[in-house]
């Protein structure tokens, strides 16, 4: 038999089971890095408490904005420039 394959959110990097995101909104998939990621990781859209259409992890829309080291968009997973 094949073993389950753990599956991890590419934000926050905790695991994407259902005892943990059933009763926190589940998970979707990001439409422009193809993996899933937590309902609270995606980007928020127009009003806060709405999620941007189309589904967008917070990890790609801080590439879209530029907020992400330019250098780290092509080698590796992205990750944010403190300020």
């Amino acid at each position: 038999m094949l073993g389950v394959e753990a599956r991890n959110c590419r934000v926050c990097q905790e695991s994407l089971y259902r005892d943990k995101t059933m009763l926190r909104g589940g998970w979707s998939r990001c439409t422009l890095c193809d993996e899933f990621v937590h309902y609270s990781c995606l980007a928020s859209g127009k009003v806060s408490f709405l999620k941007a259409r189309p589904r967008v992890c917070k990890t790609c829309r801080l590439i879209q904005e530029g907020t992400v080291a330019s250098s780290l968009k092509k080698d590796g997973p992205p990750v944010a420039v403190p300020s």
